[in-house]
């Protein structure tokens, strides 16, 4: 009998796979996205100092429904904002995983319109 993986531990091996290629230095940072079934979380992370420059999330924004494609749009304006103000123009999006579209594209493309380089 073939034992069935849940959608969390194949979400991690895509993660770990995609996670090779993508790394995040000081002149252009990570770009993190993890999203749960009532919140979404964003994160820009330097790999080389293994340090959270800035961070966003509808739980910090306190959001009503953060679950929606319009509370990741909100959380990938405010993350684009923050970067903003910490001079990060740049950076390489890692989606965590997860597959682009829905929520996690509704984010990268807020976070792209409010001045976003990736």
């Amino acid at each position: 009998m073939i034992k069935k993986e849940s959608k969390n531990k194949m979400r991690q091996k895509r993660h770990e796979r995609v996670r090779k290629s993508i790394f995040g230095t000081s002149e252009v940072p990570r770009l993190s996205v993890y999203r749960s079934n009532s919140h979404i979380f964003a994160q820009i992370i330097d790999d080389e100092k293994q340090i959270t420059l800035v961070s966003s999330s509808s739980v910090a924004l306190k959001l009503k429904n953060g679950g929606n494609q319009e509370g990741a749009k909100e959380v990938g304006k405010d993350i684009a904002k923050k970067a903003k103000s910490a001079k990060i123009k740049r950076v390489v999006f890692d989606r965590g995983g997860n597959l682009y579209h829905g929520r996690v594209k509704a984010l990268a493309d807020a976070a792209r319109e409010a001045g976003l380089e990736f």
